[in-house]
């Protein structure tokens, strides 16, 4: 019998045309179809309630596995998602858990189609399991999916996906990450889609070599078992479903889902203007010992009722710092649905026929094997997620009726942080893993008409939440001194961004030895946290440990500790890729990243920033130095001082950016007629073309490939001029020179651009081709 042994590039997915997909998959596998005209004929009471019982049967699969779920990852912080799909894999119906776990399932299910259809088969009972990033069903190796097909009358009708993060594959390093790995050897194994379930029965072999790998094979089964049950669950009550209405009018709802939220996608993105928005960010140390930036680019051009993403461009793959293509496309999605989506039902399926990508091989955000991808996640993916909701809130900003939807980007990452170690409590000697999921309150971005909300979750799981302290400390031998809200954290704007929080943790009392740490944070130094409009980023993301500190673990303290001050001890930062160990004097600090904010802070209410003072969410000395506002003895604005403050700050950039000399134009004496806004600050006259500004009326230059650009003031200084919450000293982290650059109106120095990137940092450069 011959066989082949497949290279690398066999176990990669892309997205397949249905036509050329259903060439690939042997008649042996048959299918159930239906024609356009089945779905259009649907009526539009039986459409609602089957639609609806979709959405509802994706939740009852969110509270099975929560309910079996031994892991905290899971119960307390629902880091999973789930995913109904027709027979090819195009999914009608999502969870609103983690969306970047969805963003490529039906990659996986394509590629389980065309490699497993005939060896070992597909067949009604079994499921499939897969962690692999390459393939699709999970961003990295620690999230594992399990894909069920699902038959009805000897026909595959369609998929079931559960899918969650498992806090242990094995590796070298506790938690799957090891920020020193040279490729994908070593880090945690990557598994194809492989039967774990065959007719109904799970196959304990596979389940026990799945199992072998972990730190925490208790964990890892029981999850395993708890997607199995969700997809089992799922697979019954839409046989029920069918039972009652007939597959073919089940399947018609479910092609009908996907094509309405295709064409209200398609309908919103005709009211917007044409052009092509680009933006670059950065990824920060590649691994432990790295100290070079590394820059992602994307350039979206919005063509009538399609996107297209380019991200040629983006830095060559390199340490662990990379995603491959399903990384990519999940960075998409994530974003694109909560930001273009939020008023459309999720079918993804239907959603993601609206935009395409171009990218280069070989690099951060589109990596060949074998490049280490455990951070592909959270890093590039994030990252490139990050860009892709700074252009299109560039794109919303300039449409009046699209304003509303516009929001500064959020928390831009997370924090990872994993503890290990043994826990000795109570005489045991239990091995334990915990990723720190405090981090999982980030602020959320500034509106136009809104500040961010505070401590608000993340933009890409809208279903996420900090665990409870009071659990951690049961879980793990952990005790925190605070988790809180951090003051000045929120992006300095007109509405500010949202605050973001920080926890601080020791360990407990009857622990003895050292943990260890693992690390790994982006915008310590690059902000991914932007702000829009002028808007300021949110604060650098800042880990510590400060060792021997002078608070003992609570044994016997009259008082907790306020601050990092109030502990003493050496303070060591963490590096943005690294190890660390947590000792019996030490306290972990982790600081996550806050909401960027929007327009000029100094043209924020005075009543608004004084209330901020009043919240402790902004300090009197960062009010003061940012917003320019001043306070009389009693605690009231003194709006003749304050305006004084706000010019001298104006002043300030004139003679930062070379304009020393020059008058200020006065605010609030434009108001221009004949004119399209493109966002806070600027407006573009429709007979010239020219861009000028809405809050003095100087013209600036002319709108093509953004030539006004050249024609703002520009003055680039240390990173603090931002804010007290933007880290001080870069070189801790980088070896690049950074600054705070702005761009601001040259008549009156408001700003239109705020950012704290590297010294040579690209320029913005938009083009709005349908006002030509």
């Amino acid at each position: 019998m011959a066989s082949t042994i497949p290279g690398a590039d066999e176990f990669t997915s892309r997205p397949f045309p249905r036509e050329e997909l259903l060439r690939q998959i042997p008649p042996t596998l048959p299918l159930h179809r239906i024609d356009e005209r089945q779905a259009e004929e649907v009526n539009a009471l039986t459409y609602e309630v089957v639609r609806h019982r979709l959405w509802a049967v994706t939740q009852e699969m969110g509270e099975t596995l929560r309910r079996m779920s031994g892991s905290h990852v899971v119960t307390e912080s629902n880091d999973f998602n789930f995913s109904i799909c027709d027979e090819l894999g195009e999914q009608v119906q999502v969870g609103a858990y983690n969306v970047g776990l969805i963003g490529s399932m039906d990659l996986a299910i394509v590629w389980t189609l065309r490699n497993r259809s005939e060896n070992p088969g597909i067949e009604e009972g079994d499921m499939f399991l897969c962690n692999d990033p390459w393939i699709g069903g999970g961003l990295h190796q620690n999230d594992a999916a399990v894909l069920a097909p699902i038959f009805h009358e000897g026909r595959l009708f369609g998929w079931t996906t559960a899918i969650a993060h498992q806090v242990d594959l094995g590796g070298p390093r506790p938690g799957s990450f090891s920020p020193s790995a040279r490729d994908v050897f070593g880090e945690a194994v990557p598994t194809p889609p492989m039967k774990v379930v065959r007719g109904g029965v799970l196959q304990r072999d596979v389940a026990d070599a799945w199992v072998r790998r972990s730190r925490l094979p208790h964990m890892v089964g029981l999850d395993l078992r708890a997607k199995i049950a969700a997809n089992r669950n799922a697979a019954e009550q839409i046989l029920r479903l069918i039972d009652k209405y007939g597959a073919d009018t089940v399947k018609a709802v479910m092609r009908r889902m996907m094509d309405d939220a295709e064409s209200r996608l398609r309908d919103k993105l005709r009211t917007l203007p044409d052009g092509t928005w680009s933006a670059v960010g950065y990824q920060e140390q590649s691994g432990t010992g790295d100290r070079d930036l590394h820059a992602l680019h994307v350039a979206m051009t919005k063509q009538d009722d399609r996107l297209v993403f380019d991200f040629r461009g983006t830095a060559g793959q390199t340490g662990v710092i990379n995603c491959p293509y399903p990384g990519l496309r999940a960075g998409i999605v994530f974003t694109m649905l909560p930001l273009l989506a939020g008023d459309i039902p999720w079918a993804a399926g239907g959603l993601m026929r609206c935009f395409e990508i171009v990218t280069d091989e070989d690099t951060l955000t589109n990596a060949s094997f074998p490049a280490a991808v455990g951070k592909g996640p959270f890093g590039p993916a994030w990252g490139s997620g990050n860009l892709v909701a700074e252009v299109i809130a560039r794109m919303l900003d300039a449409e009046p009726d699209h304003r509303e939807d516009v929001q500064s980007i959020c928390n831009g990452t997370t924090d990872l942080c994993v503890v290990s170690g043994v826990d000795v409590r109570g005489g045991g000697h239990k091995g334990f893993v915990s990723p720190v999921f405090d981090v999982m309150a980030g602020g959320y971005g500034a509106q136009v008409h809104h500040d961010g909300v505070d401590t608000g979750g993340r933009l890409i799981i809208p279903s996420a939440k900090a665990p409870d302290v009071e659990m951690t400390e049961y879980l793990y031998p952990l005790l925190a001194l605070w988790r809180r809200e951090e003051t000045d954290s929120g992006g300095p704007g007109r509405r500010r961004g949202g605050m973001s929080g920080s926890v601080c943790y020791v360990q407990h009392p009857d622990q003895s030895g050292d943990m260890s740490l693992v690390v790994s944070g982006t915008g310590k130094v690059a902000n991914q946290n932007v702000g829009l409009a002028g808007g300021h980023p949110g604060n650098s993301q800042l880990d510590l440990v400060v060792r021997g500190i002078d608070v003992p673990q609570l044994a016997g303290a009259r008082s907790m500790p306020g601050g990092l001050d109030d502990l003493g001890g050496t303070v060591e930062v963490l590096p943005c890729e690294g190890e660390s160990t947590l000792g019996a004097g030490d306290a972990l600090y982790l600081h996550w990243q806050a909401g960027g904010g929007y327009g000029d802070p100094l043209l924020r209410p005075a009543e608004d920033v004084r209330e901020d003072v009043l919240q402790v969410r902004v300090s009197p000395d960062a009010a003061r130095n940012v917003y320019g506002l001043v306070l009389r003895a009693d605690g009231e604005v003194d709006a003749t001082a304050t305006e004084e403050a706000r010019a001298v700050l104006r002043h300030r950039r004139a003679t930062d950016a070379g304009l020393t000399g020059a008058a200020l134009a006065p605010i609030g004496t434009a108001r221009p007629d004949g004119v399209r806004r493109l966002d806070d600050n600027l407006a573009v006259e429709v007979e010239s073309r020219t861009v000028i500004c809405v809050h003095c009326g100087t013209g600036i230059g002319p709108l093509g490939k953004s030539a006004f650009v050249e024609g703002l003031a520009r003055r680039e200084v240390a990173p603090t001029e931002a804010g007290p919450h933007i880290w001080h000293d870069p070189s801790v982290y980088v070896d690049a020179d950074v600054v705070f650059r702005q761009l601001c109106c040259p008549g009156c120095l408001t700003a239109v651009h705020s950012r704290v990137v590297p010294v040579g940092h690209p320029l913005p450069h938009d083009d709005y081709r349908s006002w030509a």
